[in-house]
């Protein structure tokens, strides 16, 4: 599988060089999702030898993606339709500096991705180009590239069958049959660790690929779950080694993160990390209240590595179980791994539905969320009054008296570890249910 991926790149690459050299002009080729799959090599643009490129094509070369905006601004002007090249011009406001000749990919009438060239520069730019010709040799070549990603679309989603019905599959011989049939779609790549990743919620079309990931599939929303889950099955270089998973999940969020907290920033000179300030435990959200919107709305986790396919069923477990502490608990998020997400690997794995516990109901209700934070800040804080009282930002004779009402309210003994241990539970427990 990794040697037949070598040698389809090495065939996308070796097409985009011929059109490069039969318009004159350094090609660039990507997919329907605007991600780099190839480019040819740039010459200098200026006297003293400096390489220009815009923004635009500078990110799309360094990050191989494109921005939702430039991916919009791009489709305005009608290339997913087109049969033919469509000459955009430049519009420096948005980065485009240079105007641009898009030759769309297609096979049968569908879209496969475009190939993008840099056009020539001032009034006559269209006369100095590429002429008819040479653009109708180009759109024969672009012809050969859609077939080559028309046949890994369908390779795509064959894999995206497979693995959707191991993780959806019961247990006994259906599973068997699911893992058996993922096994042979994945050929020699099937053997070695894998994570699995679920990004959730995922509302839209399932990406044409993931860079890293070797299958991607949509599993379905369950109940009244908002929009459905978006699974990835990431090759690992070891069991100890999260990049590439952690790579794949930059591609499909919004804002490529890391669980450590740091966000990739976008700038117009390129990206910068910009890592927040540790939040003291007591700063979520209450407890019952809206988690917040991070990543556009969606969160995602990450599994442990396995060995074997038969153990995916489990790893999207942990994933999902991630994904949903991620959501939970913001300080654990928007990219949460199942290893570092404490009480919550063990609270996600309770039977669906609210926390429901006669003693913690009335505390859990719309009107105490402020004694239900403080009732988890000092837990959080193993009962230590002093650290407790300065992550709420109150006396700690303010937060004696809370607790009394919130011992009151539950009828539980904070000074008793195992009702501090339910009471916990049913604390955590909530938030997984908001």
């Amino acid at each position: 599988m990794g040697w037949e991926n070598v040698r389809v790149k090495d065939e996308y690459q070796d097409l985009v060089d011929e059109i490069s050299a039969l318009l004159g002009a350094p090609a660039t080729l990507e997919n329907r999702d605007f991600r780099l799959i190839a480019f040819g090599a740039h010459d200098s643009d200026s006297e003293g030898g400096e390489l220009v490129l815009d923004p635009v094509r500078t990110r799309s070369i360094l990050t191989r993606q494109s921005t939702s905006a430039v991916r919009s601004w791009f489709e305005g002007f009608g290339i997913a339709r087109a049969t033919g090249p469509v000459r955009i011009p430049a519009a420096p406001d948005a980065g485009v500096f240079r105007g641009r000749i898009c030759l769309p990919v297609r096979y049968r009438g569908i879209v496969q991705g475009y190939v993008w060239l840099l056009d020539q520069e001032g009034p006559d730019a269209a006369a100095a180009g590429p002429g008819p010709r040479e653009l109708a040799a180009a759109m024969e070549v672009a012809q050969r590239i859609g077939v080559l990603l028309a046949q890994e679309a369908k390779a795509g989603a064959d894999l995206s069958r497979e693995f959707l019905a191991v993780l959806t599959a019961g247990r006994g011989w259906q599973q068997d049959m699911a893992v058996a049939a993922l096994r042979l779609a994945l050929g020699a790549g099937g053997e070695g660790p894998h994570t699995v990743v679920c990004v959730s919620p995922w509302v839209g079309e399932l990406p044409q690929s993931v860079p890293g990931a070797a299958a991607v599939c949509v599993v379905p929303a369950q109940d009244q779950e908002a929009g459905g889950r978006l699974a990835a099955l990431v090759r690992m270089r070891g069991t100890d080694a999260m990049a590439p998973a952690l790579t794949a999940l930059g591609r499909l969020l919004p804002r490529a993160t890391e669980p450590t907290g740091a966000v990739q920033v976008a700038t117009p000179g390129g990206s910068r990390t910009a890592k927040p300030a540790t939040a003291p435990s007591g700063s979520a959200p209450p407890v019952g209240a809206a988690a917040g919107s991070r990543a556009g709305g969606m969160n995602a986790g990450v599994s442990d590595p396995v060995r074997a396919l038969a153990e995916l069923p489990a790893a999207w477990a942990q994933a999902t179980a991630a994904a949903r502490a991620a959501t939970a608990q913001p300080r654990l998020g928007p990219v949460a791994q199942w290893s570092r997400i404490g009480p919550y690997r063990m609270l996600a794995a309770l039977p669906a539905g609210p926390a429901d516990d006669p003693a913690a109901r009335t505390l859990l209700g719309p009107a105490h969320r402020e004694l239900a934070r403080t009732a988890e800040v000092f837990l959080d804080c193993a009962g230590q009054a002093g650290r407790a009282a300065a992550a709420l930002g109150v006396h700690r004779q303010t937060l004696y008296y809370r607790l009394g009402k919130v011992e009151q309210l539950t009828g539980l003994d904070l000074d008793e570890g195992e009702d501090r241990l339910l009471l916990h539970m049913a604390l955590k427990a909530s938030r997984l249910h908001h």
